[in-house]
């Protein structure tokens, strides 16, 4: 059976219009759309105090360490002030532990031993004297025991005289020297966490990028926790792109791929640092062969330094292998 003419031709059309949409989706899985982008770095307060200074515009490009925001430090200053006075009391206190008695301590405490001496010297001598008396009738035995009870003072106020003046030569217990130096440890940590406090009240940038938001204005109180600037770290930005499931298999990180920008004539030499590995959509478990393909995965594409000074949030697309 003789096919007719208007058959072969309604079949070449049907033919060139698969072979149109197979080039179209295989051009599609070759490329991943997505945009240009930064890391974004957000400062934080850490507390609720009045911004004092702002002293870079948004949009500047900042090096790693330069001062994007000033708080009021004035409260701050005052806990650093006294913290440092604790740990210059703590550290006098240690050193007088160290250094010991002084000469003039030591020379007291002996002038005390014999003045005790002396008074037990002459209370012995009274209560010999009353004991004599009793035994001859002469006094009575309540002048006796008043003696005998001077005496005893007297011998005890020697032996604490004693103990005073051998701790002054022996110096400090090691107890009281680990004592001592705990305090001054104590307060050094106590002075660390104020300064660095009051360090946190001037906000820096923490790698270099461009400054893209200063959330709150000049003058105002901000919470703690919220972000004070917004800094988008690199030199140059990333490609995030959706890579499409038929092309997942053949990328990997390190991989090196090209990227053009919309606006840009130069194709951009492009290395991938991330790629996610689960898709961004449905779960692949849960479609049939054909919808699977339509998955995307995430993933980062970082370019050269050549492209610094594009912007982010333009449009991107990598060609795939």
């Amino acid at each position: 059976m003789h096919e007719s003419h208007s058959g072969r031709m309604t079949r070449i059309l049907l033919l060139a219009l698969m072979s149109t949409l197979s080039a179209c989706s295989d051009s599609e899985t070759n490329v991943a759309l997505g945009t240009l982008e930064r890391d974004r770095v957000a400062h934080t307060a850490t507390v609720n105090e009045v911004i004092t200074e702002t002293p870079v515009k948004q949009g500047a490009y900042v090096k790693k360490g330069t001062v994007l925001l000033r708080m009021d430090d004035r409260l701050q200053n005052a806990k650093v002030d006294k913290a440092r006075a604790e740990v210059a009391r703590a550290r006098a206190q240690l050193d007088k532990l160290l250094a010991g008695a002084r000469e003039e301590e030591v020379a007291a405490a002996r002038a005390n031993v014999a003045g005790a001496r002396a008074e037990l010297l002459e209370t012995e001598k009274v209560y010999a004297r009353d004991k004599d008396l009793v035994e001859r009738g002469a006094t009575s035995q309540s002048q006796l025991d008043l003696a005998m009870a001077k005496r005893d003072a007297a011998k005890a106020s020697l032996e604490s005289a004693q103990e005073k003046l051998r701790e002054l030569e022996n110096g400090s217990r090691e107890e009281d020297l680990r004592m001592a130096r705990s305090g001054l440890d104590a307060a050094k940590a106590a002075l660390a966490s104020e300064e660095k406090l009051l360090a946190d009240l001037t906000i820096r940038a923490s790698q270099d990028g461009v400054l893209d938001n200063l959330p709150w204005n000049l003058g105002e109180r901000v919470t703690i926790g919220s972000p004070v600037a917004i800094l988008l770290a690199g030199d140059a930005p990333y490609a995030r792109v959706y890579i499409p499931e038929p092309r997942r298999v053949s990328i990997t990180e390190g991989d090196s791929l090209k990227v053009s920008v919309d606006g840009v004539d130069e194709v951009f030499d492009g290395t991938v640092r991330w790629i996610s590995s689960e898709p961004a959509f449905t779960p692949y478990y849960g479609l049939t062969r054909e919808n699977r393909s339509r998955l995307m995965y995430l993933a980062e594409v970082q370019l050269p330094s050549s492209a610094a000074r594009l912007p982010s949030g333009v449009p991107a697309q990598v060609h795939l292998p």
